[in-house]
């Protein structure tokens, strides 16, 4: 299961149809807690979370994650080059990428199927 919260619709949407296209189950929330949530009463293999969400705190949902569902990895992305040193990695252990918000849709989709595999 891969769970998409991101604040852009159109754009989870282009996610989600990329990912469903390679057989994924898909489920896209926008905000805070509508992922946590959905993280209370099920677990995702992957988590594509927006870094800048809208709504809420993307780090509350990522330690959430981290603490309910350990072995799910995180796929931040973002339209800031604030955290392009990497250092996500050291602050949220379930960071498996940290992508730009104008990555390719299929290149994102492979990252995540990728990651997928490894859980």
């Amino acid at each position: 299961m891969i769970l998409i919260v991101a604040s852009k619709p159109g754009l989870s949407a282009i996610w989600a149809s990329h990912l469903r296209r390679q057989g994924q189950d898909v489920i896209v929330v926008e905000t805070q807690d509508e992922a946590v949530s959905y993280l209370r009463t099920a677990s995702a293999d992957v988590i594509v979370l927006d870094l800048l969400l809208e709504e809420g705190s993307a780090f509350a949902v990522a330690d959430f994650a981290s603490y309910r569902h350990p072995k799910a990895k995180i796929a931040f992305v973002t339209r800031s080059s604030f955290f392009s040193d990497g250092s996500l990695f050291s602050h949220i252990p379930n960071t498996a990428a940290v992508l730009q918000e104008k990555t390719p849709p299929t290149d994102l989709a492979a990252i995540v199927a990728y990651h997928g595999r490894a859980v």
